[in-house]
């Protein structure tokens, strides 16, 4: 089914693919925007699950300001030390050996994993550097019955000793020294939307009551439905280009085909609430203490 673009005074949301994805013109976030603009803005990402921006001019402030319009920020990252005087962002950048070339849900090992995340673009590699994103509610609703209602009672234990810390992580030993690990369940209902979404992607390590073979299993037959190219959108980054992304909704992708090119961005992050399932059992900590990272929520 093709979607009409919206349009309400200057914004207009305009869709990019038919599982997810829109880019939205003519909202300036730097600038003073009034309630309406951001509600407007919030209602296309909870539809879209992610949205751009092209050319926004935003520094620390700016960028930090704007996000909080959509609710209380966390710190940076609960591992990484934040940027002396930016505490609540997080640099993303290439020549540091940061890269997130794993499908994932972000920091999933904590047990409020962020709700809403900003990454404004400040280098662009001439070519390659896109970024993928997956839909998880179209993933979940996608499942054959009999999976669903599977994966429906699945809970699963997320850490920071993880598949996506092996692949992407050059410092592994200094960011697991302080173990995290999370127990979700593999449905959670999005708190906005009501929404059904799956809960996985490269932080997850097991399925709790299998063996490690059948829980790598699961998961692998689980993330196939993440992961299918009509349930995902691709990016062509420009500098200046802000994305948001609603993290209980997707997964993402950064392609690393860039080589030793310069590739850097800054993101911060809106604080999530605790997950629940369908059952309505919420996440429960198994390892490490996530006060901090959320300290500056209210």
């Amino acid at each position: 089914m093709t979607i009409a673009p919206l349009q309400s005074a200057d914004l207009v949301v305009t869709p990019l693919a038919g599982g997810l994805g829109a880019e939205i013109g003519g909202v300036d976030t730097a600038a003073p925007l009034g309630s309406e603009t951001v509600e407007q803005v919030r209602c296309a990402l909870l539809r879209h699950k992610v949205v751009f921006l092209r050319d926004q001019r935003l520094d620390y402030a700016s960028q930090a300001a704007f996000a909080r319009r959509f609710g209380g920020l966390t710190l940076g990252h609960p591992i990484y030390q934040a940027p002396e005087n930016r505490p609540e962002v997080r640099e993303i950048d290439s020549r540091e050996g940061t890269r997130a070339n794993h499908w994932h849900t972000d920091l999933t090992f904590v047990d409020r994993p962020p709700a809403l995340a900003f990454l404004h673009n400040k280098i662009a590699p001439p070519v390659g550097g896109d970024t993928m994103w997956a839909n998880t509610v179209g993933a979940y609703e996608s499942l054959p019955e009999p999976l669903r209602a599977l994966a429906d009672q699945l809970r699963i234990v997320h850490s920071n000793d993880s598949d996506y810390t092996d692949a992407t992580v050059a410092a592994r030993e200094a960011y697991i020294s302080r173990l995290f690990e999370t127990e979700h369940p593999a449905v959670h209902v999005h708190p906005e939307t009501g929404e059904r979404a799956l809960l996985g992607g490269g932080f997850a390590r097991r399925a709790v009551g299998f063996s490690p073979q059948a829980s790598r299993d699961l998961l692998r037959i689980l993330q196939e439905y993440v992961t299918r190219p009509e349930n995902t959108v691709r990016w062509r980054w420009r500098a200046g280009d802000l994305a948001i992304w609603d993290n209980r909704a997707t997964q993402h992708y950064a392609v690393h085909d860039y080589g030793a090119q310069d590739r850097r961005a800054e993101r911060c992050t809106v604080a999530g609430s605790v997950p629940v399932g369908v059952d309505g059992r919420p996440s429960t900590v198994l390892a490490g203490d996530m006060t901090a990272y959320n300290a500056g929520v209210a």
